[in-house]
């Protein structure tokens, strides 16, 4: 199995890509890091981290065998290069860009650009995606648009984004998502800027056993 092989593999079977939006590079670092200790090994830094390439150059230094490292936010090939050689081992978009994916494939990187609308998402699978993001999905249905998309379109991998959180999270695969996107509701913003990464990594740890649960048909635990 080559690289980007694995790498799809390993995106599939942990379900979930935490999304990291950080206001410095340190805190994207230690986000990172919180997630990879609550039993996350994907991990997406998107391009409005300041100093992005850099916090993907630090992580794939320190943890590369470890974490399966993602480039978000990507709008042009030429950042997507830039992502791919300073770490980066998926590319995603919040829109499609046949060139993005162009350039991901010729790297031998996986692509993840996003659509909407069934004509989209078709869009981006012909141009060469590996998944396609739905996004904003929470907006339009949740995992009963992600059942509605798998009726015609079951040889598309999705992955949802938006709307996703500890409740909508079994949903989403339940109902034939890939994995799921998740932002603020693992990495909470005021945590963080408390400096309390603790609670990251306990919200990693529940989204885990969340994708745990789903996949084998378990229901939620009953409140406490």
């Amino acid at each position: 199995m080559n690289g980007k092989a694995k790498a799809i593999e390993q995106i599939v079977r942990t379900g979930l890509i935490p999304i990291v939006r950080a206001s410095t590079p340190d805190q994207a670092l230690r986000i990172m890091e919180a997630v990879l200790a609550g039993g996350i090994s994907t991990v997406e830094v998107t391009m409005t981290v300041p100093g992005a390439l850099k916090v993907l150059e630090q992580m794939a230094d320190r943890l590369g065998n470890q974490v399966l490292l993602g480039a978000g936010t990507i709008l042009d090939p030429e950042t997507a290069r830039a992502a791919i050689l300073s770490g980066a081992q998926f590319i995603v978009s919040p829109h499609l860009n046949p060139r993005v994916v162009e350039m991901a494939r010729r790297y031998g990187c996986v692509s993840i650009p996003a659509g909407l609308t069934p004509t989209e998402i078709v869009a981006a699978w012909e141009a060469g995606a590996d998944f396609v993001k739905v996004f904003p999905c929470g907006n339009v249905g949740g995992a009963s648009y992600i059942r509605a998309l798998r009726g015609p379109l079951p040889h598309i991998e999705l992955i949802p984004t938006g709307g996703v959180n500890l409740e909508t999270a079994g949903e989403f695969l339940k109902a034939g998502a890939a994995a799921v996107g998740v932002g603020t509701e693992l990495v909470d913003r005021k945590a963080v800027q408390e400096g309390r990464y603790e609670v990251v990594t306990e919200n990693a740890r529940k989204f885990a056993a969340a994708v745990a649960r789903a996949r084998a048909g378990s229901p939620p635990p009953a409140p406490k």
